[in-house]
């Protein structure tokens, strides 16, 4: 039973750190219909940056992660003006190749500059180690993360269900011109939520460092477990992905526990099974594009 509940622990620290990793591109693909699988490369941007700011200049560790997600966010500003926005109203299909592209164009220019071997953030000393609670063990780095990642998760459901921007967001996907119409500057809403969910994605970066390792090649590797999210809850709400990064970051943990050789494919197998009995995911709707 201890051995469960620790796994079952570590499961849901790794489940949240997946949903912030993977809510920007819920965000820009549900809420704004736009296919951007370049979205693990501003994940990756949030690391470097966080890495940078605490091993090489010394800067403690909780002020490097809102410099994390600016960097990101600032990031995501600029490519969305000058490239992202033309692509808008082209197919899922062209915006898959340059998404795809951006992320070679990505990882070797990160190779070049960074280098190739792994890296992981230095760790303050009061998130290092674990403490017991009934025989369960609770990593102090984990509980940080179930913690942060709650808060985010239930203020980002706040801000898009009962907030006027997120009125004005979910209106000018609907209908753009209608918007428009309406006073609504469709540009800017896309931008911000734009730059917003590339800022997520930075922060849960530099969040993951430590667990899943950063290297140029983490947009890539970390590419399949973004979409698997977005698939298996829905693209249409918050919460489906919310809960299916929840049951795949439980499922693979106890997979890699209980069965090693198999771990890998646990995950797999989870997204096989949902989407055969919901095609559209836990929260998903039919698309209309």
């Amino acid at each position: 039973m201890t051995a469960i509940l620790t796994n079952l622990f570590d499961g849901v620290a790794y489940g949240m750190l997946l949903f912030v990793l993977a809510c920007g591109l819920a965000v820009t693909l549900g809420l704004m219909n736009f296919v951007n699988l370049a979205h693990g490369a501003f994940a990756m941007a949030g690391g470097y940056v966080c890495a940078v700011l605490v091993n090489r200049i010394g800067w403690p560790f909780f002020a490097a992660l809102p410099l994390a997600f600016v960097a990101s966010a600032m990031i995501g500003a600029v490519l969305e003006r000058t490239l992202y926005q033309h692509l808008y109203a082209r197919s899922h299909l062209d915006q898959v190749l340059f998404s795809i592209g951006l992320v070679f164009m990505t990882v070797a220019t990160v190779d070049y500059i960074m280098g190739s071997s792994r890296i992981f953030i230095k760790l303050p000393d009061v998130l290092q180690g674990q403490f017991d609670i009934f025989g369960v063990g609770i990593g102090r780095y984990r509980l940080m993360i179930i913690v942060i990642c709650g808060l985010l998760t239930v203020g980002l459901q706040l801000v898009l269900s009962k907030t006027r921007f997120g009125s004005r967001l979910r209106a000018a996907v609907d209908d753009p011109r209608a918007a428009s119409g309406l006073g609504i500057n469709v540009p800017q809403v896309f931008a911000f939520t734009f730059a917003f969910g590339c800022g997520l994605a930075g922060l849960g970066g530099a969040l993951s460092a430590e667990i899943l390792g950063l290297d140029p090649y983490f947009p890539l590797k970390f590419m399949i477990y973004f979409l698997i999210v977005v698939t298996v809850g829905g693209s249409s709400s918050i919460t489906g992905p919310f809960l299916a990064s929840l049951l795949l970051g439980i499922g693979d943990v106890a997979g890699k526990y209980y069965v090693p050789k198999l771990g890998p494919f646990v995950i797999y197998t989870i997204m096989i099974v949902i989407l055969i009995w919901r095609p559209n995911g836990l929260f998903g709707r039919t698309a209309t594009r």
